[in-house]
């Protein structure tokens, strides 16, 4: 059937050629890097920074306005997830109470549906039994979004026509706008599930009652509250018909400004109304905050964005400014004093679309570069343009057909996702080798020379079903290798399994390539021949003009490469007899050449600072140390091999050498050799290996650089609303004086929004900091113009020299942008990475009365904090049965901490659970009983007295305000002036409070959380740098195991206590790997057992993987090593060119080892199948026969090995040396891999030695038996 297939696509070119604009087209059309298709259709893969990797969750969102966190956590919070427990696939369940509101938390199991989850919440809520909860509450569930739902976050400012700040507005006022028009508005966009105002005042109207007035004219506080309840409302009348027409009769009574509620009557003495104004004064004012916004040290007003579950964020956010550029004409403007026209604009402060862009900008650099470095390996080894333009055509087209797969699969592009293409280049490349090379192999035998036609066609066909065979057995075990990916889930699965589908659908992509379309090419490649010399001469001629022309149009010199093309083809019937295949080698060169100029174009690796002429120099060195040790193995190989299987023994020491110290590498010396006696483990030699492999540290995922921190540090509980404002005033302007920072923006408290139930307390900083150079939209670096002395030139003809002149920030509009200028750097010489500028954050955040913080990002922190309610990546949990005690037991937990090494001791917080100052009054029940009064109207009395109860609503075209009585404020700022508040009783009388209460000073909750109904605080910390997660979790676990073993730490009954955070994850997914990995080995070696039958064959085989894996370990020990690579190239620290640093074990680093399994079979595979067909066709019936067939297989298959090899490893190097977004999740990827491929050269040498072995032992059995 294979065959058949292969031979039909061989002989219809024309539908062969049709598939393949099918796909070239279809393919740029699903591209997911915004290129201009021009009048072509384009529909791109939806794209975004990183999977959403947040749990399966849904939120309760309950409001009670006035009432403190013990009241709604006993009255509300408890009850709900009492009753939400009972739901099907609840998993946990976690509950915030603060001050008026009640966050409920329900994370449901992966496999449950979304949409599913919240029909079934709503079921539960409509069918509570009366009494669950007050009355007046009514809990509603959140919106329908995510993790990582917050996607754009905005001021509005009042700015002039050049767009530059004017001011002009007060807070209450953008408020207004926010609220009533700006939030509508955006909300509308396609994709958006919420808008949450956050900032600037809420207007009320504000009745502030005069008790001295109100006991003067004989009333009470109930009175008034019905005055003001009955003053505001409309009512219809029907219709009346007059003159034969219908009018609808509207009787209008809504408030409309002041005035109207002074006027409201409140009751009539001797018939003479008392009016509201006669006892209240009545004004605007601004509503209670639990939260605000500051803008570089200024109160500011702004909203945040929320994506909905399953929408695209980058085409949401594109939809929400097109909605911002429809608004924005209409938002109100106004004439400033000094004639400025000031209008209301809406500016960005934090928009991922800057983050995604860039992400796919460093993934679209890498792929590039690794495209056109497989392109320069494959000429130069290969030696022959047109092979080398079939393997080449591969690679492009693999990755568009990639695209395809992917957009109709729902598979989005990210960051992971886009990984799996660049980590495949290399096994994309070996599809086109083996198949090419095997080509050109059967055309090069004296029986096919020439061959033209059906002759041609036959001869690729065979050549193709030769080796399809083992192609397609090496790429089903590359495809298998990624089962344990598949297998992944929760977080670790989001995030990777993207990458599994992309990898996949690139090796079908590239088989499906390797079997229809590349015999195909071949077949018209290779028929194509201009015999006629007269063409020939026209020809060359032709490109020698079109070279000079070019290069004269276009100012590059690179055109030149057409004139050289052409030169040479003009002079090459000129080289003597012998000397031909000159002319094909400095064709080969001249490609070179051009290849490594755009590979350096693009990369760069030496940094914009150095020449272009010296980055091609490095580019050069690089690919040609690489070739050059892998074409000495080809040069080398028969002579190694020979010496290798004559002397197994010796050989096989260096293979077992690195598997042992690769095992020990990853494990520790102490971990492999601690069976060894004691005697043996107290010397020396042993200690000091002991100490200088200690094995490598854990971690569940490389943090991504998104481009801007989140500094959340927290003021003690009892800090109020003024000084929250203030410190986070002083805090903003301080971070944002560092040159580095382009913007700061403060919040404290929260957004009105569910998923947000931050106490006034906490703060979250968004500092968004400049990039390194200046990048456009892609996330590309821009160039400016220079002067002949390296001063960029600027638009008002001034310049600016960097190394000479003192620090400036430059905008690009300040510019020139320049082709072939330099690279503008934003950050001074002393700040090397966002890790420097972090700490000039910490340095400028010391502010008295501010706790620390750990260092943590916009979109990783939202995921940290709603997976595990804590804002950090590690913490402990502690649970109890009183909030006293689990304080006491988190800050005694808190002082042992700071003693754990690798812990920084500044990082470790637990949780103020009781630290809220309250006045609380407790009712003289006897004392109300004397009065006749209940305590529900004495409770009545002082939410509305001292609260400020909100009795209606005004309704003013589109804007609604509330309207709220109570006392006025010198009345009820004290204690004191508490008690003389008069109470109402049934008789008339008025009763001061304080007869009525005894008030007590205590400390009580802010915040109080619980899991699954249980008391819960959090103690947070961060690890030193240099240490791993879990190696720092672990030793905080046996630092207080040893505690509790010795005493000095003792837990109260009924308290315990856990750890949390990224751990969890990574224990997760290392239980699961554990179990997937292993069996992914077992069915990679059924497949290629039913290969080769034969299951010493296939273990011989898997000894490729073994030996690869080691160097995976290896080099991951190497870049933990400080002498590796220390040293420096024209100004550039080799350590911080290829980012060595330690690489700890990861989900990440493990899925490049998954990648690594595949690739690692693929030489043993095509060297095994060429000795068992060279053995069954020439049957060796002595040692040295058998040694001469291994030999010569191995010589027919060296060079394309290592091909594919060099391929992978010259590939990766882009990705070793990105710095850009996405960059720290593809680099621990490509590290193992790295490292693997450049051991697994070995492949070629110990798979014929152990299959010599193997059969030498069977060779020998055999003549013994014939001896007898």
């Amino acid at each position: 059937m294979l065959n058949k297939i292969i031979r039909f696509f061989l002989e219809n070119k024309l539908v062969t050629f049709l598939m393949l604009l099918i796909f070239i087209g279809w393919g740029i059309a699903s591209a997911p890097f915004d290129w201009d298709t021009g009048i072509f259709p384009s529909d791109p893969v939806p794209v975004d920074a990183i999977p959403d990797i947040g749990e399966n969750q849904q939120i309760v969102y309950t409001e009670w306005p006035g009432r403190s966190p013990q009241d709604i956590e006993d009255q509300i919070s408890y009850p709900l997830t009492t009753s939400l427990l009972g739901i099907p696939g609840v998993k946990t369940i976690r509950s915030n109470s603060i001050f008026g509101v009640s966050s409920i938390y329900i994370i449901f199991d992966e496999e449950v549906e979304f949409y599913w989850s919240r029909t079934r919440i709503l079921e539960k809520l409509n069918s509570l039994p009366q009494g669950t909860l007050p009355e007046e509450v009514a809990p509603a569930l959140g919106p329908d979004a995510t993790a990582l739902g917050q996607i754009y976050w905005y001021t509005l400012e009042g700015r002039d026509k050049e767009g530059n700040p004017a001011g002009g507005w007060d807070p209450h006022e953008l408020r207004t706008i926010q609220d009533f028009y700006v939030r509508y508005s955006l909300t509308s966009a396609k994709g958006v599930a919420e808008v949450a105002s956050i900032g600037g005042f809420i207007k009320e109207y504000q009745v502030d009652v005069d008790p001295s007035a109100m006991k003067a004219h004989g009333l009470n506080i109930s009175q008034i509250m019905a005055a003001v309840k009955n003053s505001n409302l409309d009512i219809g009348a029907r219709t009346i018909e007059f003159n034969r027409v219908e009018y609808l009769v509207r009787a209008l009574g809504y408030i409309k400004d002041l005035e109207d509620l002074e006027k409201s009557v409140v009751a009539v003495r001797n018939n003479v109304p008392i009016r509201l104004k006669d006892v209240a004064k009545v004004n605007y004012g601004p509503a209670t905050r639990r939260g605000g916004l500051d803008k570089g040290g200024s109160e500011a007003v702004g909203g945040v964005v929320v994506a909905r579950y399953g929408a695209n964020p980058l085409h949401t956010i594109d939809n929400v400014k097109e909605k911002i550029a429809e608004i924005a004409p209409g938002l109100p403007s106004k004439t400033l004093e000094d004639g400025t026209v000031s209008k209301v604009t809406i500016v960005p402060f934090y928009d991922r679309t800057g983050l995604i862009k860039e992400t796919l900008g460093t993934l679209e650099e890498a792929i590039s570069l690794e495209l056109l470095i497989s392109i320069l390996v494959v000429i130069v080894l290969v030696l022959n343009l047109r092979a080398s333009f079939l393997i080449s055509s591969l690679l492009p087209l693999g990755v568009l057909i990639a695209f395809i797969t992917m957009r109709q699969f729902g598979v989005d592009a990210n960051i992971v996702a886009l990984s799996g293409i660049a980590i495949s280049i290399g096994v994309m490349v070996d599809v086109g080798v083996v198949f090419t090379e095997n080509i050109i192999r059967h055309l090069a035998l004296v029986e096919n020379a020439g061959a033209r036609g059906k002759r041609l066609l036959n001869v690729i066909y065979t050549a193709t079903i030769e080796v399809a065979g083992a192609v397609i057995t090496a790429l089903s075990t590359t495809i298998v290798s990624f089962l344990p990916v598949f297998a992944m889930e929760a977080a670790e699965g989001k995030l990777f399994k993207p990458l599994a589908f992309t990898k996949t659908f690139t090796m079908l992509a590239a088989l499906l390539i390797g079997l229809i379309i590349i015999p195909t090419l071949a077949n018209a490649v290779f028929s194509i021949r201009i015999d006629k010399r007269g063409y020939k001469k026209i020809l060359n001629l032709l490109l020698v003009v079109a070279g000079i022309v070019l290069t004269i149009v276009s100012g590059n010199f690179i055109a030149l490469a057409l004139t050289a093309y052409g030169a040479n083809g003009f002079l090459a019937d000129r080289w003597p007899d012998g000397k031909e295949s000159w002319a094909n080698i400095i064709n080969i060169i001249i490609t070179a050449i051009a290849i490594v100029f755009f590979l350096t174009k693009a990369w760069m690796p030496l940094g914009a600072q150095n020449s272009f002429f010296l980055n091609f120099l490095f580019v050069i060195a690089i690919v040609a140390v690489v070739l050059g040790a892998l074409s000495t193995v080809i040069f080398l190989y028969p002579r190694i091999l020979k010496w290798a299987l004559n002397n197994k023994g010796k050989f096989l020491l260096a293979p077992i050498f690195i598997v042992l110290f690769g095992l020990t590498a990853w494990l520790g010396f102490g971990s492999i050799f601690g069976f060894m006696p004691r005697f043996v483990k107290q010397t020396g030699i042993y200690q000091k290996l002991d100490s200088s492999l200690p094995g490598m540290g854990k971690e569940f995922m490389p943090s991504l650089d998104e481009g801007s921190f989140l500094l959340m540090p927290t003021t003690m509980p009892h800090s109020g609303i003024q000084e929250n404002l203030e410190v986070i005033r002083i805090l903003d302007k301080r971070v944002n004086s560092i040159p580095e920072v382009e913007t700061v923006v403060g919040k404290w408290g929260r957004v009105n929004s569910a998923l947000d139930p931050a106490p006034t307390s906490m703060y979250e900083n968004v500092i968004n900091y400049r990039p390194e150079y200046i990048l456009d939209e892609k996330g590309h670096r821009m160039r400016f113009k220079v002067n002949k002395e390296d001063a960029f030139v600027l638009q008002d003809g001034s310049t600016y020299h960097p190394r000479k002149e003192e620090f400036r920030i430059l905008g690009p509009d300040q510019l020139i942008q320049d082709n072939k200028g330099k690279y503008f750097r934003q950050w001074r010489d002393e700040i090397a990475s966002p890790d420097d500028i972090w700490d000039e954050i910490i340095k400028q955040a010391s502010v008295p009365g501010l706790t620390s913080a750990p260092k943590l990002q916009p979109i990783a922190t939202r995921l940290v904090m709603l997976q595990t309610g804590m804002r950090a990546p590690m913490g402990i949990k502690v649970y109890g049965p009183s909030l006293e005690t689990i304080e006491e037991v988190g800050l005694e937990i808190e002082k042992h901490l700071k003693q754990v090494e690798g812990v920084t001791p500044m990082s470790v917080f637990a949780d103020r659970v009781v630290g809220k100052p309250y006045l609380e009054l407790e009712i003289n029940r006897d004392a109300i009983a004397r009065y006749g009064l209940s305590v529900q109207h004495l409770q009545n009395v002082l939410s509305s007295a001292v609260g400020g109860m909100k009795l209606t609503t005004t309704v003013e075209g589109r804007e609604r305000f509330p309207v709220r009585m109570r006392y006025a404020r010198e009345f009820r700022d004290n204690p004191e002036d508490l008690k003389k508040l008069l109470v109402p009783t049934p008789s008339g009388a008025q009763i001061p409070l304080g007869e009525l209460v005894s008030m007590n000073y205590l400390r009580g909750p802010q915040m109080i959380k619980s899991e699954n109904t249980f008391l819960v605080a959090y103690v947070i910390f961060d690890k030193e740098d240099g240490y791993a997660e879990v190696d720092v979790v672990e030793n905080a676990q046996d630092y207080l195991s040893a505690l509790l073993e010795s005493g000095e730490f003792q837990l109260p009954a009924g308290v315990s206590y856990v750890f949390t955070g990224n751990y969890e994850n990574q224990i997760r997914a290392t239980k699961r790997l554990s179990i997937v990995v292993p069996i992914s080995l077992i069915i990679i070696f059924l497949i290629l057992y039913f290969q080769f039958r034969s299951v010493t064959s296939t273990s011989l085989i898997f000894t490729g993987i073994i030996v690869a894996i080691s160097g995976g370990f290896l080099m991951l020990w190497l870049y933990s090593q400080s002498w590796f690579l220390n040293g420096s190239m024209a100004g550039i620290e080799l350590r911080e060119l290829f980012q060595v640093d330690t690489i700890n074990m990861s989900v990440a680093v493990w899925v490049g080892f998954i990648a690594l399994f595949g690739v690692a079979t693929d030489d043993g595979v095509l060297i095994s199948t060429y000795i068992k067909q060279l053995m069954e066709k020439k049957k060796p019936a002595t040692v040295q026969e058998l040694r001469g067939v291994i030999l010569e297989a191995g010589s027919l298959r060296v060079r394309p090995a290592m091909m594919t090899t060099a391929t992978t490893i010259i590939a990766l190097l882009p990705v070793l040396t990105s710095t850009g977004k996405g960059s720290d999740i593809m680099v621990p990827m490509a590290i193992p891999l790295f490292g693997g491929m450049t051991i697994e050269v070995l492949t070629m040498f110990v798979v014929p030695v152990l299959y010599s072995m193997w059969q030498e032992g069977r060779i020998k059995r055999q003549l013994k038996i014939t001896e007898k």
